[in-house]
């Protein structure tokens, strides 16, 4: 399947990032990709310690453009994150959407770690005060293969991404992702790599970049990594657009020389 990933530096203006998500939408479609995936906060990345004005449904305007783009590539689209209204609650879900190409909502994951870490001055993250956590594992079964879907912190506790490996044949992992630089520097492509080994699964991580306000950067670098742990694609520091070509018979070729998924004794 060739795929694409869009990597941004999406602000708190929702008008602006929708027009650059669908700019770069549509640059992917004409390179032939079967498969788009935007990064977490694609259509609205809110200043640090702010709520979120734009919450809305499924049935609002961020998934409305996404499943318009969809219909109109005749693509599969992921919808990175976006702020998903819980009615009777002050807090938002962190949801993303995969969108099919007839422009329908063929799974939905709503964030379940949750970023509460202080990383030193100025680098402090409280998402629980604003974000509640979803509860559920979620893989979707496409004509491609299952599509596990994670967000950016999720990364970080492999057991979410084992159970999705034991739900059946997960081919794609996804982790759109809003990396900070303290971390991103020294974990995010390791980490990528490992879930992609462990999994034997082929791992597409959309990010944010740059500085997005005075006080919230992202560390960019979005990548594609093979489930032999090979980098296929790494964007640098600006926003832009990275394909691939995921070779499925090279995933089943590798999970028949290294059967490791049918070796575990735990689950």
């Amino acid at each position: 399947m060739h795929v694409a990933i869009v990597q941004m530096n999406s602000t708190d203006d929702l008008p602006a990032n929708l027009a650059a998500a669908e700019r770069f939408v549509d640059a992917a479609a004409l390179l032939g990709v079967e498969f788009v995936a935007l990064p977490e906060n694609f259509a609205y990345l809110r200043r640090e310690g702010l709520r979120f004005p734009c919450a809305q449904g499924l049935d609002g305007e961020i998934v409305g453009a996404v499943r318009a783009w969809a219909r109109r590539h005749r693509l599969r689209i992921l919808g990175g994150t976006f702020p998903e209204v819980i009615p009777g609650e002050d807090r938002v879900y962190n949801t993303s959407v995969l969108i099919g190409p007839d422009g329908a909502v063929e799974a939905v994951y709503r964030k379940i770690h949750l970023f509460d870490v202080r990383l030193g001055a100025g680098a402090h993250f409280t998402e629980s005060a604003s974000i509640a956590p979803g509860k559920d594992v979620v893989v979707a079964d496409t004509p491609a293969g299952g599509i596990g879907l994670s967000v950016c912190y999720d990364l970080r506790f492999p057991e979410l991404y084992r159970a999705m490996a034991a739900r059946g044949d997960v081919r794609f992992l996804c982790v759109p992702s809003a990396f900070t630089p303290e971390t991103g520097k020294d974990h995010w492509e390791i980490l990528l790599r490992a879930r992609a080994i462990e999994n034997q699964a082929f791992v597409l991580a959309p990010a944010q970049c740059g500085r997005h306000s005075e006080n919230r950067a992202s560390y960019g670098r979005s990548l594609i990594v093979d489930p032999w742990g090979l980098i296929l694609a790494q964007a640098g520091d600006r926003p832009g657009v990275i394909t691939a070509v995921c070779d499925l018979r090279e995933l089943e070729r590798s999970r028949e020389q290294l059967p490791a998924l049918k070796h575990r004794k735990l689950t």
